[in-house]
């Protein structure tokens, strides 16, 4: 098949990480990926929650939120029903699992970040590039407790990214566009660690079952979309070299 926009399909869209967005945030990224523009800023505070206290180690969370013209047609903000809705609980939910799956958190002492995700604009993969924009952010501000002397040992021991994948009119395709979502037969999350692990998969055949012949055709294809994404981020990150 022919891409909505050309790309073949096993091709990334193009992603731009630009760091220090902010002024304030200890970590600050806006991550480009495509049409996808996603602001995520990392908070450091010197407490943890209650069942963290007393046992040596941080804590890492992340919140997420879709501004109201993210999308083609307003949406209303989640304050005005005092609650999340489902979908960003759930999505910020897997953002801070992801991002735990990076930290070594004796390292990271009593004390914890947030990893605050708001999509500017969406064009599908809003919470793959979360994740990977938010691991950016994360990093930045674990390089500056350590330059301040707050921690002596960087607390990350791996590059944590995500990678939507799915099968479109029978093929399989890397990195869906919103077009391509929006009819996808089945639509899959990946999120992968440098190390080649693998620390979450959401998968669901939208209009039937898959096989296994496709999905193992589907994590090749993330595993490939991965590794590329890690090197984005290490370019991010000036070369950065974890444990």
């Amino acid at each position: 098949m022919n891409r909505f926009d050309g790309r073949k399909k096993d091709e990334l869209r193009p992603i731009h990480i630009t760091k220090e967005f902010t002024r304030y945030a200890e970590g600050s990224v806006l991550i480009e990926w495509g049409n996808t523009k996603v602001l995520c800023n990392a908070t450091i505070e010197e407490n943890v929650p209650s069942f963290k206290k007393g046992s040596g180690g941080g804590w890492v969370t992340a919140e997420y939120a879709m501004l109201p013209r993210a999308t083609q047609t307003r949406n209303k903000r989640d304050i005005n029903k005092l609650k999340l809705n489902p979908r960003a609980t759930e999505i910020q939910r897997l953002i801070g699992r992801a991002l735990r799956g990076a930290v070594d958190m004796k390292q990271l002492g009593e004390r914890s970040i947030t990893v605050d995700c708001d999509v500017i604009q969406a064009d599908g993969g809003t919470r793959t590039a979360s994740i990977t924009g938010g691991f950016v952010a994360l990093a930045l501000a674990c390089q500056k407790l350590v330059e301040q002397g707050l921690i002596e040992t960087f607390p990350l021991h791996h590059y944590i990214t995500a990678v939507s994948v799915g099968i479109v009119e029978g093929d399989g395709l890397l990195d869906l566009c919103y077009e391509e979502d929006s009819v996808a037969e089945v639509d899959m999350n990946i999120i992968m660690s440098d190390a080649k692990g693998f620390i979450e998969l959401q998968g669901t055949g939208e209009n039937g079952t898959f096989s296994l012949e496709q999905l193992e055709a589907m994590l090749d294809l993330g595993k490939k979309g991965i590794l590329d994404l890690i090197e984005i981020q290490k370019t991010a990150l000036g070369g950065l070299e974890l444990n």
